[in-house]
C-alpha cells in the first residue's frame, strides 16, 4: 500500500462489468471517505441504466458524471455513453466527445491519465474485467505517478485480456480478486 494518503479511486471495466462492480461497489459503506470515478464501455447510442442499477445495490451514491462537476467523497460517479470523463486539476470532472482511444469513448486510459496527473500517488487504479487493452497505458501513468494499480486476475474475469493486457504493461500492479479489491478499497481508508 502506498505512504501518500488515498484521495481518490479510479475503475474501468468492460465486458463483464457489471458482475464485476456488483461485486466491488456494495462494499462501500455509507460514510466510505474517497470519490470513485467508473468507465465502462457501453454502446454510445443508448442511454445506460448502469448507475441505477448499481444504485439499487449500493448504499454510496452512484450516478453518472456531469460536466464541471466538483468531485466528491463517497460518491460514485460513472462516464455518461459516448463522453470521455476526465479529471482537472482542479479536480473537477469534465466530459469531451474528443475521437475514440482504442475505439472506446469513453475510455479508460483517458480517465487514468487525467486522475493521476490530478491525484498523483494519491490516486488507486483498478482494472477489471475486459475484452482489449484499454486500461494498460492509463494504469501505467497511475503508477508513474506514484499511485497504487490493482488489477482482477485474469483467470478469474469474465474476460481476461483487458486484465492481462494491464499487468502485461504494468507488472508492478497488484493482481487480486475481486472480493481482495473490495477489501483493498476498504482497509486504504482505515486509520491503523
Amino acid at each position: 500500500m502506498t505512504s501518500a494518503p488515498i484521495e481518490a479511486v479510479v475503475v474501468g471495466a468492460s465486458a463483464g462489468a457489471l458482475e464485476a462492480l456488483s461485486v466491488l461497489l456494495p462494499a462501500l459503506p455509507t460514510d466510505y471517505p474517497l470519490p470513485v470515478l467508473v468507465v465502462v464501455h457501453l454502446p454510445p447510442d443508448k442511454k445506460s441504466v448502469m448507475a441505477e442499477l448499481l444504485q439499487q445495490k449500493c448504499r454510496v451514491g452512484v450516478r453518472e458524471a456531469e460536466d464541471k462537476e466538483p468531485i466528491r467523497a463517497g460518491i460514485v460517479y460513472f462516464a455518461p455513453p459516448d463522453y470521455h470523463l476526465l479529471v482537472e486539476p482542479d479536480r473537477r470532472l469534465s466530459l469531451s466527445s474528443e475521437e475514440p482511444v482504442l475505439y472506446s469513448r469513453p475510455s479508460i486510459d483517458v480517465l487514468f491519465e487525467t486522475a493521476a496527473d490530478a491525484y498523483g500517488p494519491g490516486l488507486i487504479g483498478v482494472v477489471l474485467t475486459g475484452a482489449n487493452s484499454d486500461g494498460s497505458r492509463g494504469l501505467r501513468a497511475v503508477l508513474s505517478a506514484g499511485g497504487t494499480g490493482l488489477v482482477q486476475w485474469p483467470d478469474l474475469a469474465y474476460a481476461s485480456a483487458m486484465p492481462q493486457a494491464a499487468l502485461d504493461a504494468c507488472p508492478g500492479a497488484r493482481v487480486l480478486s475481486l472480493p481482495e479489491i473490495a477489501t483493498y478499497l476498504l482497509e486504504c481508508v482505515t486509520p491503523v
